[in-house]
């Protein structure tokens, strides 16, 4: 494992422009539920996960009825205003302060990054403590707007401040597609990165998934190390598209590669 941490420490100092991308292995450290895994969400309750299909169709058929479910039943995730970043989270804030890390692109909705202090965040599936307009693509902060007065008042669904289009919660449901501007840029930070971190994702929820392979095919021949931090292999460690793994927890690891960055850079200042 040591000498697995100095590699990855080795090959983030002679990075141009490294990013991240993350899933929900690193929030579950923090307490918040997976969906898929053992003990997650739809594993525990099928009947959850057809509502969450369900979703998108509703909102574009009925907005008010789907925002009156929305607000009328416990989210799933349980209260993520209380959820507080881990030290994987703040080990990834810390590369970015130091200039090495250039940006984070998350499936994660919880905005534990951000909260973490990371400045330069895609939210690939949304954040939870926001809304987004469906005509003009605005996003709000959701504490912007009174929810519960909006569903007491029958005043729903919430309308965008910008244009007066109708807002759905900016996460990304099944069957609606990437938002525009998120699928945009995340293809830029992968087409233009020389070294990915690949932390606490199963990759192969898709298009999230194509990200390290379009990394890994980026133009002009260019290498692009592609580095996996993961309790388990995944289809990127299967098919030797990741250059390599280290497994284990990311709230473990990536504080571990902080502190030998670190190490490494007051050996270099001597």
């Amino acid at each position: 494992m040591k000498d697995s941490i100095k590699r990855v420490a080795e090959d983030l100092m002679k990075s141009k422009y490294a990013i991240a991308l993350t899933g929900a292995g690193i929030s579950t450290e923090s307490g918040i539920p997976d969906f898929r895994g053992p003990s997650g969400i739809w594993t525990r309750d099928p009947e959850a996960e057809k509502r969450a299909y369900r979703s998108y169709a509703k909102f574009q058929k009925d907005p008010k009825e789907y925002w009156r479910d929305r607000l009328s039943g416990p989210s799933l995730l349980g209260d993520l205003d209380k959820a507080t970043p881990n030290a994987g989270h703040y080990a990834l804030a810390e590369l970015e302060g130091m200039g090495i890390l250039k940006c984070i692109i998350t499936q994660n909705i919880d905005n534990l990054h951000q909260k973490a202090g990371s400045k330069k965040v895609l939210d690939y599936h949304g954040n939870a403590f926001k809304l987004r307009c469906v005509s003009c693509g605005g996003r709000f902060e959701s504490r912007e707007f009174d929810l519960d007065r909006l569903l007491i008042e029958d005043q729903l669904p919430p309308l965008c401040q910008r244009c007066g289009g109708v807002l759905k919660s900016d996460i990304v449901h099944f069957h609606e597609p990437i938002p525009t501007d998120m699928a945009q840029q995340s293809l830029e930070e992968a087409g233009k990165c020389d070294l990915m971190l690949i932390c606490g994702t199963s990759a192969v929820v898709y298009p999230f998934a194509l990200l390290p392979r379009m990394a890994k095919e980026r133009q002009l021949g260019k290498e692009t190390i592609l580095i996996e931090i993961n309790a388990e292999p995944t289809p990127l460690t299967e098919e030797m598209i990741s250059d390599y793994l280290v497994q284990g927890k990311t709230g473990q690891i990536l504080p571990k590669i902080v502190e030998e960055v670190r190490r490494m850079q007051l050996f270099t200042k001597k």
